[in-house]
């Protein structure tokens, strides 16, 4: 059986300060950086797929580079692949937030929305969905699906295809996924079956 592959990318580094919380800001990235990963990915990624990426512009950019240098790919905007919602946090360094507030939410990740903004359980059930959608589409067609994405997104994917998930267990900040692609980097997940292939 061939094996069907979620690609998930992703955006280059962002023009803001290191250590700075920014979620859903919509921040720029780096330019040359998102030219360079547009190439390799343009290099490698299979003929005639649909691209799709969060619609905050350092994805967005580097899906349109991305199509400039592949005119057979597709693009489709997908607000649930997002990066989280930090609320009022975002803008600001993590070494200067609350600590009470990190504090808080690390007791309980999946149902406190840090800053005031999303709750990761609201986070999960969106990507969660997209994923179900890209599993549909590789059983239907059997082609790999391409996400233009964020950490977080990347994060949530790694629970959902895990096995604590599977078994219905809440997210805890013990067991969270820690791990996700460089900037402008990406990894490879498998859809059927579910599992993780590789990372880029």
């Amino acid at each position: 059986m061939t094996v069907s592959r979620l690609w998930l990318v992703r955006h280059a580094p962002v023009l803001a300060p290191p250590g700075t919380c920014y979620g859903q800001l919509d921040l720029p990235a780096d330019s040359h950086a998102t030219t360079q990963c547009a190439e390799e990915l343009a290099s490698v990624l299979p003929h005639a797929l649909v691209l799709h990426h969060s619609p905050l512009q350092r994805c967005e950019l580097l899906a349109l580079a991305i199509q400039a240098l592949r005119p057979d790919v597709a693009l489709k905007p997908d607000p649930r692949l997002r990066e989280m919602d930090f609320g009022r946090w975002e803008g600001i360094p993590w070494a200067n937030l609350p600590r009470d507030e990190i504090d808080a939410w690390a007791e309980q990740l999946a149902d406190v929305a840090p800053g005031g903004g999303e709750p990761l359980a609201a986070m999960l059930a969106r990507v969660s969905a997209a994923l179900a959608e890209a599993r549909g589409t590789a059983q239907s067609t059997g082609q790999d699906v391409v996400w233009i994405a964020h950490a977080g997104v990347a994060r949530c994917v790694q629970w959902l295809q895990g096995d604590r998930a599977r078994a219905g267990l809440a997210p805890c900040a013990g067991h969270w996924p820690r791990e996700a692609p460089a900037p402008g980097a990406w990894a490879h997940y498998a859809l059927n079956p579910i599992g993780v292939a590789a990372v880029r």
